[in-house]
């Protein structure tokens, strides 16, 4: 039987090289598949890894209709016997109803790839929708660090290297940026609830104490 599955993880997790790999094996086995995403950091269209790799997509929309645009495919002669959908939280939750019909009424697979909370350590949408639906929901097992060599469970929104908890829920930017502009950083809880990124703890490091530890200790 078909499967709706959710593979998740934080940022710099590897989930866009999964999927791509995904889309690899299946197609090496004479599978004939579709890549849709939305909100690529490398632009439309596109589906990208940080390791390099890349490929062509379906760009995804929020009037993309996915049972209608996999219903036309097949009508028009074509075949599709599988879906990979990366950056999955972008879509709507009337999108993932879509999903699961595919795979209930088409018996056609669908994983799909995506982070499940924001900057601010709430569900996307899209993400809250498939725990709902997916018959499975797999943690990736490849961890990403904070910068403090604990296991990063939460993503940071930074300007500058300083971590912002207010603003728009989806802006699209990259953990590689320069200082001026809206990036991304994943991070361990205790320093997401600190705020304390890479950059602030430096900075923390490098300022004087306000006494000396001599005289700390007197």
């Amino acid at each position: 039987m078909a499967e709706l599955v959710f593979f998740s993880g934080t940022m710099d997790c590897g989930k866009s090289t999964l999927a791509l790999q995904m889309d690899h094996n299946h197609a090496a086995r004479g599978r004939q598949g579709i890549i849709l995403t939305r909100n690529d950091r490398a632009g439309a269209a596109t589906i990208s890894s940080r390791l390099g790799l890349r490929a062509d997509a379906v760009e995804v929309g929020d009037d993309f209709d996915f049972h209608a645009h996999v219903v036309h495919r097949l009508s028009a002669g074509g075949r599709v016997d599988y879906l990979i959908c990366d950056e999955a939280q972008f879509f709507t939750p009337g999108q993932i109803d879509q999903l699961a019909r595919i795979v209930d009424e088409l018996d056609i697979d669908v994983y799909t790839f995506g982070i499940t909370t924001d900057f601010r350590t709430r569900l996307f949408p899209g993400s809250q929708r498939l725990i709902e639906l997916a018959d499975r929901v797999e943690v990736l097992q490849v961890e990403a660090l904070c910068w403090c060599g604990a296991r990063a469970t939460h993503n940071a929104r930074t300007v500058g290297g300083v971590m912002v908890v207010e603003g728009a829920q989806v802006v699209i930017g990259d953990i590689s940026v320069r200082e001026d502009e809206v990036g991304y950083e994943v991070l361990c809880r205790r320093h997401h609830r600190r705020r304390l990124t890479a950059a602030t703890a430096r900075a923390a490091v490098l300022s004087p104490d306000v006494l000396p530890f001599e005289e700390q200790q007197a």
